[in-house]
C-alpha cells in the first residue's frame, strides 16, 4: 500500500501544472476531494461557477493518497477529507490553513449486496454474515489507510465480527472500488458508506452499522496553504451555503454545519 502511494504521490505532482500568482483569479480552483463525495461536489462545483464563481476541476481518490500528494506539493487548493485524521496530518505538516478547517458533512456505514440478491435485511452476527458470505469475500476498502476501510474494521471489531472476515477481504484502494466488486458479482457483500450505496442502482443495503460501533464518520474541508487568491476560499463558503446543502440533503450526506 505505500509504495502505490508513493508512486501516485510522484505522478500527481510531476503531471499537475503549477498555477501561479499571476494567473491566480482566471484559474479554476482545484479540489482534491475524498472519492465519496465525487457526485456532490462535482455537482456543487458546477452551481459555484454557474453562479459566478471560477471554475472547479477535481482529483478524487482516498484521502491517504491524497493527503499524501498533498504533502508532497501537488497543487490542491481545497482538501476534502473523509476522516479528521488526515486533515489533521496536513495541519501538522502546514499543508492546509488551520483557521479554514470545516467539519461540513457526515455519513453512514452499510453492508450491501447486488441488487438482484435475494437478500433483503441481514443480521449483524456470526452466523448470519458467515452464512451470507459462504466461500466468497468481503469487499472493503483498505482497512490500515482508508477512511471508510478503518471504520469498517472498527465496526467489524466493535461487533464480534472480525474474526470471521479478517483472513476473507477483498480490500481496494477506495470505497467506489469496493463497491464495484458488488455490482460486477465478484463478492456477495461489501462495506460502504450509505451515499454510495444510495446512489448506485446496482447495489442494495442489507444492514447499517450502529454509529456507537465506530468512530464518527466526519468530512473535513479545508484551503490548502499553496491555495491562491480568493476562489478557493469562495468554494469553501459556497459549499457551506444552501445551494450546497440541497445537493448534500439530496444526496444523503448529514450536514454538519447551520
Amino acid at each position: 500500500m505505500i509504495r502505490v502511494l508513493r508512486l501516485f504521490v510522484w505522478i500527481t505532482v510531476a503531471l499537475f501544472p503549477f498555477i501561479g500568482p499571476a494567473s491566480a483569479q482566471s484559474s479554476p480552483v482545484t479540489v482534491f476531494g475524498a472519492a465519496s463525495l465525487k457526485d456532490v461536489l462535482e455537482e456543487a462545483g458546477k452551481a459555484f461557477t454557474a453562479s459566478g464563481g471560477q471554475e472547479v476541476r477535481f482529483s478524487f481518490a482516498s484521502s491517504a493518497l491524497l493527503a499524501k500528494q498533498i504533502e508532497n506539493g501537488a497543487p490542491a487548493d481545497l482538501f476534502a477529507s473523509a476522516d479528521l485524521k488526515w486533515m489533521d496530518y496536513l495541519v501538522e505538516k502546514d499543508r492546509v490553513q488551520r483557521a479554514s478547517v470545516t467539519a461540513l458533512l457526515g455519513n453512514h456505514l452499510v453492508l450491501v449486496a447486488p441488487s438482484n440478491s435475494p437478500l433483503t435485511a441481514l443480521e449483524l452476527n456470526e452466523a448470519a454474515v458467515g452464512q451470507t458470505m459462504g466461500g466468497g469475500r468481503l469487499a472493503v476498502a483498505e482497512v490500515t489507510a482508508v477512511p471508510a476501510g478503518i471504520y469498517a474494521k472498527q465496526a467489524l471489531q466493535k461487533l464480534g465480527l472480525w474474526g470471521i472476515v479478517e483472513n476473507r477481504l477483498a480490500q481496494s484502494d477506495n470505497v467506489r472500488a469496493a463497491l464495484m466488486f458488488v455490482e460486477r458479482g465478484e463478492v456477495p457483500l461489501a462495506i460502504v458508506y450509505k451515499t454510495d450505496a444510495l446512489a448506485d442502482p446496482k447495489v442494495k443495503v442489507v444492514a447499517q452499522f450502529p454509529s456507537d460501533s465506530h468512530e464518527p464518520i466526519v468530512y473535513p474541508f479545508a484551503v490548502t496553504s499553496m491555495a491562491v487568491g480568493e476562489g478557493p476560499q469562495q468554494f469553501l463558503t459556497f459549499l457551506k451555503g444552501p445551494v450546497a446543502k440541497s445537493i448534500f440533503d439530496k444526496a444523503g450526506f448529514p450536514v454538519l454545519q447551520p
